[in-house]
């Protein structure tokens, strides 16, 4: 199955001169905890509710602009890529969405670890692939 299949298109974006607050709201009328940062409609980077937090507020950075504390190395695929590629993407860089882009790098969709877990045949990888995501990082392992 192809991450066409299984992923969301209708995704909404930020652009990276846009405010903290616009993300938070996308994120929380969404009901989301990322938002794919876009230069028209290519994918440039993602916000994450814990970037915003991390990053500004608890600096008390509350009118920084998303381009401050956004992930500038994003992760993407294709919608060609197949389910299990994607599921292996994620585990191996510990991210639970995925920016779906065309061959512009135009976003066209994201896929959620949620997203593979409602397809039986992925429940198992899904699971799989949402352990090894939420494995602690070597900084992690040190702090505790």
């Amino acid at each position: 199955m192809k991450i066409k299949d299984l992923m969301t298109s209708n995704v909404s974006s930020v652009q990276p001169s846009d405010s903290l607050q616009k993300a938070a709201q996308i994120m929380e009328s969404m009901n989301v905890g990322s938002v794919p940062v876009c230069e028209g409609k290519r994918v440039v980077g993602i916000v994450t509710d814990r970037d915003i937090v991390l990053k500004a507020v608890a600096k008390g950075s509350f009118n920084s602009k998303i381009n401050e504390v956004m992930s500038h190395q994003v992760v993407t695929c294709t919608p060609d890529t197949d389910a299990h590629e994607a599921a292996d993407i994620m585990a191996q860089n510990q991210i639970r969405r995925l920016p779906i882009v065309d061959a512009s790098g135009n976003l066209v969709g994201i896929c959620a670890i949620a997203d593979l877990a409602t397809v039986d045949i992925h429940v198992n990888e899904a699971g799989d692939a949402l352990s090894r995501i939420s494995q602690p990082t070597q900084s992690q392992n040190a702090l505790q």
